[in-house]
């Protein structure tokens, strides 16, 4: 049996806007691991990201769907404490223009959805694809496409269904099977409020088992 390790809360202290590009190899060459969420427009993205990095103004909460247009990393800092000592970790967290509302066509669209294909595809230190469902919404045909993109990438998907705190105690049990069986992947879908918080603590135990590899 391996050794017991006696570790202390993994949180994130410290997160701030790094960059925005259409091309992800501008910051490829600092080698840092990443964590990308992608979802929907108007699914919630920007609220998740400022409620689990403890941070309200990091990540602009759009009126407008579909107005980001670039891929946005944010410099990430945690921590952790094992047997007494304290560990650091250093990752972006990317956030990828969401899909559905884009305010784009013809060439343009193309080219839009080439430089996030052309990431998710080919990014080599994207190490976890966090997929933004509205929990409401769990059988939204445009959410399923987009998992099943995801799932060619190769690359593990955890699913987030987003606006928690609009669904009664039993609406969120049934929709969490729901999301569970419509996504399936290689961690249990989350139930997220970025309102209360609910689901804070299940999400960065999932991205502490990565980081801190």
């Amino acid at each position: 049996m391996g050794e017991i390790k006696n570790i202390e809360k993994f949180h994130i202290f410290s997160a701030v806007y790094h960059g925005s590009s259409v091309n992800w190899k501008q910051f490829a060459q600092e080698g840092k691991m990443e964590i990308a969420f992608i979802g929907r427009s108007n699914v919630g993205k920007s609220s998740l990201t400022n409620s689990l990095c403890g941070n309200r103004k990091l990540a602009h909460v759009s009126r407008e769907p579909g107005k980001t247009r670039t891929i946005n990393y944010y410099d990430v800092q945690s921590r952790r404490t094992v047997d007494g000592t304290e560990e650091r970790q250093s990752w972006f967290l990317v956030d990828l223009p969401g899909y559905g509302f884009a305010k784009t066509s013809g060439k343009n669209a193309e080219d839009w959805s080439s430089f996030i294909d052309d990431y998710i595809m080919n990014s080599p230190e994207l190490a976890l694809i966090c997929l933004l469902i509205d929990s409401r919404h769990p059988n939204l045909d445009i959410d399923e496409k987009a998992y099943a993109w995801l799932g060619t990438s190769g690359v593990p998907v955890l699913v987030i269904g987003t606006k928690g705190d609009k669904l009664k105690a039993s609406e969120k049990q049934q929709n969490r099977r729901k999301l569970a069986s419509n996504y399936p992947s290689a961690y249990p879908p989350v139930i997220y409020s970025s309102l209360k918080g609910t689901g804070k603590g299940e999400v960065l135990h999932i991205i502490e088992s990565i980081v801190c590899r």
